[in-house]
Order: C-alpha cells, then sequence, then structure tokens
C-alpha cells in the first residue's frame, strides 16, 4: 500500500521513562546525522586530497566505512521512535482495535526477543575485539573495538525503545502501530 500513513511518532505522555528513552532516542538521531556530516567531510577531503594534490589517503576510506555503519546503528532508536522503519502496515490499518491492539503487543515483544538476541552478540563481539585487541589489516590499522562499539550500543538503544513503545501500548499512552482509531 504505497500513499501515506497515518502514524506519528510514539508518544512518551508524563512517563518518566518514555521521556528519558525519548531523549536518548533523539540524541542517538542526531549522532547518527553527525556521523554521515563528518563521513561526507572526510569524502570531500579525501577527494581533494587524492585527485587535486595527488596524494595519498591513507584512513579516509576506512572511516568513511565506519562511519557510515556507525550512524546506521546509532540512528535505529531514532528511527524507531518516528516509526520510519519500513513497515506494512495493510493489515493493522484493516484491523478492528482490539485485534490491532494483540498484533501490536506479539510483533513488539517479538522485536524485543530478537534485538535482545543482537544486544547479547553485539555486546560479546565487542568483548571479543577489546581483549584480543583486534586491528584492521589496513595501513591505518585501526583498533576495531572503537568501530565495533556502535553494534551493541545501536542494539542497546534500539531495545529501550522498543521496550519504551511496549510500555506506551500497555499503558495506553500509545495506539497500537501510531493508528488512531477510525
Amino acid at each position: 500500500m504505497a500513499g501515506h500513513s497515518s502514524a506519528v511518532a510514539a508518544h512518551s505522555g508524563n512517563n518518566a521513562f518514555l521521556k528519558i528513552v525519548e531523549r536518548l532516542s533523539t540524541l542517538a538521531g542526531w549522532a547518527s546525522a553527525a556521523m554521515i556530516v563528518i563521513a561526507v567531510a572526510i569524502t570531500c577531503q579525501m577527494i581533494v586530497v587524492r585527485f587535486v594534490l595527488n596524494g595519498s589517503t591513507v584512513w579516509q576510506t576506512e572511516a568513511v566505512i565506519y562511519l557510515v555503519i556507525a550512524s546506521t546503528l546509532i540512528g535505529l532508536p531514532y528511527v524507531q521512535r518516528l516509526r520510519g522503519h519500513v513497515n506494512v502496515d495493510l493489515i493493522p490499518i484493516s484491523l478492528s482495535p482490539g485485534p490491532r491492539f494483540i498484533l501490536a503487543i506479539l510483533t513488539l515483544f517479538l522485536s524485543i526477543l530478537i534485538v535482545l538476541v543482537m544486544v547479547f552478540y553485539g555486546w560479546e563481539y565487542w568483548a571479543v575485539a577489546w581483549d584480543r585487541g583486534w586491528r584492521s589489516d589496513t595501513v591505518w590499522g585501526v583498533r576495531l573495538w572503537i568501530p565495533y562499539l556502535a553494534i551493541p550500543v545501536g542494539f542497546t538503544l534500539l531495545l529501550l525503545q522498543l521496550i519504551a513503545d511496549f510500555v506506551a501500548l500497555i499503558l495506553c499512552i500509545d495506539k497500537p502501530f501510531g493508528l488512531e482509531d477510525v
């Protein structure tokens, strides 16, 4: 179903936990945007060094790759808060409020479980890179725990946002899928 959805950003009401998670998700969105801007600036610098000054670029390509990936992962909770992830809303729109609520509970619960697995293995992977002192196989030789930190941090923040969405749904602060009853 192409077109504009009637879903709106997640609500936090007067709930302190929801407000904190909302601020964390917004901060993550700003950090994600800053990483994209930095990656673009590094790309521009790399073009000048390589094609204008005829110099070599040692670290730029790798830094841009890590920044774009980190931006994607750190930006996950902000996009979830704005309900910006790609979804199929044909079924929730066509359901009456009761079944829509049950479907929202089920999908949020399953999403929380899946992201919880990602959080666990993300932190484990980061810890292995930290403990073993992994470095990239490039001339720059960046310590890999630094870019790998985006994996557990991004998924932990996404988990918090999903839990906040679940709490807001249970407390009737937010509507299932952000859809108003017709």
